[in-house]
């Protein structure tokens, strides 16, 4: 799986994930307007209102992009009806051709992460058939549990030529009460680093590039993130944190290698409700597709720009 997400960014020149992350607030009136009046104010009323503002937002920008993050917890907040559109949302941003990343933070005791990885990523046995749950690309896990917590998932990532991105250093704020405690003398992201490479052995591309099994690394954060792109070098890091979070193209230019790959960056609110921004007030509620449209298209040329200023 890592070689087609690497074979779309190459194709789109854009190493961008647009994240997925609907919230009310974020959807123009008119797309409420007209899923409440035809499910009233209900749950019902809005995962139809989130729906059509994905779709919008997929419509207009699935050309440039290769991969796009659904964050699972803004779809169950709506219950069944949120966690359907869910479904939907992976199943016509797959149509699209677009790689999905699933965040959803999985990772239990065994028994419970082979269960995830088999919903989110594998395919479940009824009888004699199996069938496949939500079927992402790949999902973020937790690694808290440890290898117990890790291992289903990279089984099912070999079986199914799937893949998984493993929280390292995350992009909020109070990250640092877990993740840079110093353990032996070292901080702790820096060992779960290492874990990551060492679960990511056996799942290499053909061509022992990169491997299936990824990490996270947060934009907020780009001192730790040149130490554990050099822990990780054949490791392909997820990058959220860019713009809404404070994070930009120069920030980043250490979490990707020499060959120009082994990052993605997610931009969610940045891009999704790019409209309400003043930068892109102009396009109005009405075309809320094309601000988003705009401000990938901005975030191309600053994450280039800053890649090319490295040279």
């Amino acid at each position: 799986m890592i070689e087609k997400l690497i074979e779309k960014i190459k194709k789109t020149n854009a190493p961008i994930v647009v994240g997925l992350d609907p919230m009310l607030s974020y959807i123009p009136e008119h797309i409420k307007e007209k899923a409440f009046a035809e499910y009233g104010e209900t749950l019902s009323g809005a995962a139809e209102a989130v729906w059509q503002y994905n779709k919008g937002i997929v419509d207009a920008v699935y050309d440039l992009i290769p991969a796009v993050k659904p964050q699972i917890a803004m779809y169950e907040q709506f219950g069944l009806e949120g966690l359907a559109v869910f479904e939907k949302t992976v199943e016509y941003c797959k149509e699209k051709g677009l790689i999905v990343i699933g965040d959803v933070k999985r990772g239990d005791i065994g028994s419970t992460s082979e269960a995830y990885a088999v919903g989110h990523l594998g395919t479940v046995k009824v009888g004699e058939y199996s069938y496949r749950g939500f079927d992402e690309d790949f999902i973020t896990v937790n690694p808290y549990l440890g290898s117990d917590g890790i291992k289903p998932f990279v089984k099912v990532c070999k079986e199914e030529d799937k893949g998984i991105f493993v929280l390292v250093k995350t992009s909020n704020p109070s990250s640092g009460e877990f993740q840079d405690r110093l353990v032996d003398g070292r901080a702790l992201h820096e060992l779960v680093g290492e874990k990551v490479v060492e679960w990511g052995a056996d799942c290499m591309s053909p061509d022992g590039s990169y491997s299936n099994v990824g990490a996270v690394v947060g934009a907020t954060y780009p001192e730790q993130g040149k130490i554990l792109r050099k822990i990780m070098p054949k490791t392909f890091i997820l990058v959220p944190g860019y713009g809404a979070q404070g994070g930009k193209g120069a920030d980043l230019v250490h979490y990707f290698n020499e060959d120009g790959l082994g990052a993605i960056i997610n931009s969610s609110r940045g891009i999704i409700a790019a409209y309400k921004q003043e930068q892109y007030a102009s396009f109005g509620g009405e075309h809320f597709g094309d601000a988003a449209r705009q401000a990938v298209l901005d975030m191309r040329e600053d994450i280039a720009g800053a890649l090319a200023g490295r040279q």
